[in-house]
């Protein structure tokens, strides 16, 4: 038999709030009172994006599969020009360009069509592009979410994107080539943060875990550029890594070293070791055993930084426990965590201490520096 809670008088002040709220009676007061009129419209239309959030998805994703964003980056054009361009019907073309201009996307101009504020900000980040492309795969999972929840994640269209991290001594370079791809191209826009948050060239060698093929080594390597660099994923993301590398012109400074990182011993003798959107991507038990394993590795002093999006960011809460913990949800692995719940980790690993660094977009990226 279950009973109701008493959480005290916040509890039920949130009871009679809520009455309040839901009454048809104070909804048309609020919206006809001079008052509390421009309050009630935001709350209205934040409402309604909630419920229309995923046809705005939609837009944006035709958006980018059209590349009608990258079109009219070259400059404005008249609806039939972007119609041939895009490979769109007119009023097909028409009816994408009035949604987009809605969102910002993209703004009319006298008989034609310009890139938006929001558009050029987004072609500014390719990450959040190679992102929206391969979102039909979370939607596909999302179609249903309570089965998604009931069957405990994984099992459908997101997770087969991953599915090597869930064979690690797999050496198909085809099983990882999805996914290396994504994380490389979505890399910069964390690679950035860390970089600006953090002095690296206050050490001698860094290894990076699960470095992907090697976008964030890359970029502190044109930052510090006499910090020794090394790179740890598995055997087909590696190279990958060194076929990047090489052409990136940073062959010759990044050593790249083959294994799994929660079966085997990391190699020691570096003074920093960094996980860049690693620890999330996996549940508690691997998580921890994976900070264990970076804490027996690291000397005395040794550092850990751990940068990736985080749960309970104050202004960007959503990110956190509502796209990233059903992302992570989907691909079958992983959770999103607050800093908090991070740190207390590090402290069960062995950790001595731990900080959290401040980031100029945390939304993107947190950065916790630990050391042993």
């Amino acid at each position: 038999m279950q009973t109701s809670l008493d959480y005290g008088w916040r509890g039920r002040w949130i009871a009679w709030r809520n009455r309040v709220l839901a009454s048809p009676g104070f909804q048309r007061f609020a919206a006809r009172c001079m008052l509390t009129r421009p309050v009630a419209r935001r709350r209205a239309r934040a409402l309604f994006d909630l419920v229309a959030g995923f046809t705005y998805s939609q837009i944006l994703a035709a958006c980018v599969e059209t590349r009608l964003l990258d079109v009219l980056a070259e400059g404005p054009l008249d609806t039939a020009a972007i119609a041939a361009r895009c490979a769109l019907p007119d009023d097909g073309a028409l009816r994408l360009l009035r949604g987009a201009a809605a969102l910002r996307l993209v703004e009319p101009l006298g008989q034609g069509w310009a890139l938006g504020s929001d558009g050029a900000a987004l072609l500014g980040n390719r990450g959040i592009v190679e992102m929206v492309a391969h979102h039909h795969l979370l939607y596909a999972d999302l179609a249903d979410p309570v089965a998604l929840l009931r069957r405990g994640g994984g099992g459908g269209a997101l997770s087969g994107l991953w599915r090597y991290a869930e064979s690690p001594g797999s050496g198909d370079t085809a099983a990882v080539t999805a996914y290396s791809a994504l994380m490389a191209a979505s890399q910069p826009m964390i690679a950035a943060q860390v970089l600006d948050a953090y002095p690296f060239h206050r050490h001698t060698r860094l290894l990076d875990v699960g470095g992907g093929e090697g976008a964030f080594l890359a970029a502190v390597g044109a930052r510090a550029p006499v910090l020794e660099l090394t790179l740890y994923d598995l055997p087909a993301v590696g190279r990958r890594a060194r076929s990047r590398l090489d052409l990136a012109g940073m062959g010759s400074r990044v050593q790249i070293r083959d294994g799994d990182f929660l079966a085997d011993r990391l190699p020691q003798g570096y003074d920093i070791i960094s996980l860049i959107r690693v620890l999330h991507d996996h549940d508690d038990g691997p998580a921890l055993a994976l900070l264990r394993n970076i804490r027996a590795a690291l000397p005395p002093r040794g550092t850990l930084l751990i940068a990736e999006p985080m749960a309970q960011t104050p202004g960007a809460e959503p990110a956190g426990d509502a796209y990233f913990g059903f992302y992570l949800l989907a691909m079958g692995s992983g959770r999103p965590r607050s800093p908090e719940a991070i740190r207390a980790m590090l402290r069960t690993a062995g950790f001595a201490q731990s900080r959290l660094l401040r980031t100029a977009m945390p939304l993107t990226a947190r950065i916790i520096v630990a050391t042993c």
